[in-house]
């Protein structure tokens, strides 16, 4: 359906917007009425670890190899180093912490946009209400299974993320819909099917009992980014009078997702709406927040997408803290040791030389052959088309492309979902994470799901790339889990057979 929304609220979303922040819902998780993000004492801590001795920040390196969560005062003393041969040796560290954890794999997925319906009016965001320049448009059921049919069926994704402007016709039940309408799709491929086999959902913040509904249809894990953690920056950004602008509403939606037994949840933030060292710490602070609730659960993602220019959306240009390259490289090493069981997604808003250049420091996810209109894999249309669009791509380059060049650079493309589906969630993947023991999991799975892509979807260059990797992975599981070996081995020439979805 097409809607050109107004300037001007209607009744309609007035009565909405008026209904959906539960209060209490909000002040449950607080501590003497106040959240977790202390803006004072972060730039404390900011400033009482300047200068830190290089053998303290070694210190710290070994307890983020040994999968523990740093404390504040650690993290800012990692942002305080100024040495770069000292920063060299976090950046090899959070690559090798990554290793230990995930081991040499690369999980891929695509962002499907459904709807760009919005009652906020956020000053850096390309759907913000007040932008007319915007085309408006909200997926029916119909378009979103033909999405589906070219994600699944001609590009070989099997995760999506499906993202959502926060308006009353993009509810949890609109989600809901597009949640069971992509999972019944199923596309023949050259060998096999393809299927997405796990949707994850960007949305904006919902009550317990609408997580809940999205949990019973078989949601994935559930993003929300804060934006920014500084408390007068979160103002100045999200104009009074939008559901957007309660800061608590948004920091508590992952406690009240986890309090719905919703599986996995993921955290992030915008850089470049303030400091980034700050935001740095905003993120530490919000995984102990939920580790500290919720038995040791915390974030199974952390995101950290840069501002990028948008249509008819002046902000951005006007915007202090953007972020250079250097300082984004900064950014991942520090959160992977900080965070260092979490998975952390790099998006296609960079381009491809940076990612490149950053994929070694920790990430364990990234998108491909994205495009971020609405309807826009269907479509077909120019992706670079602004005023379909949240923001512009750095990185149009196909799964294709970008699975070759991972394969040249030694990575195994992981196109797994069967921990979700054998209970490795939660808390959990969080004890299997901090021993090293899903990495193990992943490996086995990776290869088979990688096999089967490469049959379905590969092209002749990509297959000869991918096939490499593949026989540099099974020699290390004969090598490392031998008592493995002949069953992956039986389930390796099933899929070679047509087979499809076998998992350990």
């Amino acid at each position: 359906m097409s809607v050109q929304l107004a300037y001007d609220l209607s009744k309609t979303e007035k009565r909405w917007m008026e209904n959906v922040i539960k209060e209490n819902e909000i002040t449950r998780y607080m501590e003497n009425g106040r959240d977790f993000i202390n803006d004072e004492e972060i730039w404390e801590k900011l400033r009482k670890n300047r200068k830190p001795e290089p053998q303290r920040i070694r210190d710290i390196l070994q307890k983020s190899l040994a999968v523990e969560t740093l404390e504040p005062d650690e993290t800012a003393a990692l942002l305080n180093v100024e040495d770069e041969e000292l920063w060299e040796e976090m950046f090899e560290t959070a690559g090798k912490v990554k290793k230990k954890v995930y081991d040499n794999r690369i999980v891929t997925f695509a962002p499907l946009y459904c709807s760009n319906l919005c009652v906020n009016n956020c000053l850096y965001c390309g759907f913000r209400r007040e932008n007319k320049a915007e085309k408006r448009r909200r997926l029916t059921l119909e378009e979103i299974k033909n999405e589906a049919r070219v994600l699944a069926g001609e590009i070989g994704h099997k995760r999506l993320i499906v993202v959502y402007g926060e308006h009353p016709l993009s509810d949890a039940r609109y989600i809901a819909d597009t949640i069971r309408t992509i999972y019944d799709v199923k596309v023949k491929t050259r060998k096999g099917f393809g299927q997405i086999r796990r949707v994850n959902v960007n949305a904006a913040p919902m009550c317990i009992d609408d997580l809940k509904m999205l949990k019973d249809v078989g949601i994935g894990t559930y993003q929300v980014f804060q934006e920014t953690y500084h408390h007068e920056t979160y103002r100045k950004v999200h104009p009074a009078g939008t559901i957007k602008s309660n800061y608590g509403w948004r920091l508590y939606c992952h406690h009240r997702a986890l309090e719905a037994e919703v599986d996995d949840v993921a955290i992030g933030v915008l850089f470049g709406l303030y400091d980034w060292r700050f935001e740095v710490m905003g993120l530490l602070y919000h995984a102990r927040d939920l580790e500290k609730h919720f038995n040791g659960i915390g974030p199974h993602t952390i995101s950290f997408p840069r501002l990028e220019p948008a249509a008819n959306t002046p902000f951005i240009q006007q915007t202090e803290y953007k972020v250079s390259d250097e300082d984004f490289k900064k950014i991942i090493a520090v959160i992977r040791l900080s965070v260092p069981y979490t998975g952390m997604i790099l998006t296609a808003r960079e381009p491809a030389e940076i990612r490149r250049e950053v994929i070694p420091l920790g990430c364990t996810q990234t998108d491909a052959s994205t495009r971020i209109g609405i309807g826009a894999y269907s479509d077909r249309y120019n992706e670079q088309e602004a005023e379909r669009q949240q923001f512009l791509l750095g990185d149009t380059r196909s799964l294709d492309e970008v699975i070759r060049e991972l394969a040249e650079m030694g990575y195994i493309t992981s196109f797994c979902t069967a921990g979700y589906r054998c209970g490795r969630t939660g808390e959990h993947i969080m004890k299997l994470l901090r021993c090293g023991r899903e990495g193990k999991f992943c490996k086995l799975n990776a290869i088979l799901t990688f096999r089967e892509w490469l049959d379905d979807f590969a092209s002749e260059e990509t297959k000869k790339a991918g096939e490499k990797v593949i026989e540099k992975e099974i020699r290390e599981v004969k090598e490392q889990m031998p008592e493995v070996y002949p069953t992956l081995m039986e389930y390796y020439t099933r899929i070679e057979n047509g087979e499809r979805d076998l998992y350990f």
